[in-house]
């Protein structure tokens, strides 16, 4: 893994402290989800905000996920140094999924910058050969109008595809 790859990982680790850690208690976790609450998005410039917001929809969206979740995520497009942080996440993404991605794993990809997010795992999955993610789950925190351009991407892959609409 080059230093790049590593340091992304381990931003994203350090950004969602809520993905860290596995819950034990069966009970918490029932209780949490009976106490499902509505998230809402926040605006598209609250770089912060969306730091705290996507965490809480993976969590929300784990399934019988059990593994620690791997999240993408692109700052809003007013970031100065958006650009070099797309590419760094396209590389991010580009590499793990030439290396594989093992059954019982999820991979959230989330932005307020829907449409380049979208780009970014179209570029990350060009190559995926077929039917080699199952038992993969992905899911992509953006808006409807990028849904079916995401989901045809990944459809061959094999992945179970989970959309959650930011609004």
């Amino acid at each position: 893994m080059n230093k790049t790859t590593r340091a992304i990982v381990l931003a994203c680790m350090l950004i969602s402290p809520l993905l860290l850690t596995a819950c034990k208690d069966e009970a918490a976790v029932a209780n949490a989800a009976s106490e499902k609450k509505a998230l809402a998005a926040p605006a598209k410039d609250d770089d912060a905000g969306w730091k705290a917001y996507l965490p809480a929809v993976v969590q929300e969206n784990m399934g019988a996920i059990t593994n620690n979740p791997f999240l993408y995520y692109l700052p809003p497009e007013s970031d100065p140094e958006f650009e070099a942080k797309y590419q760094r996440q396209v590389e991010a993404a580009t590499t793990a999924m030439a290396r594989g991605i093992q059954k019982g794993n999820l991979l959230a990809f989330g932005s307020p910058a829907s449409a380049k997010m979208a780009d970014l795992i179209e570029v990350a999955f060009k190559d995926v050969p077929a039917d080699t993610l199952k038992g993969v789950r992905i899911l992509f925190i953006g808006e409807a109008a990028d849904n079916d351009r995401v989901q045809a991407v990944l459809a061959p892959t094999g992945a179970e595809y989970v959309f959650v609409e930011a609004k």
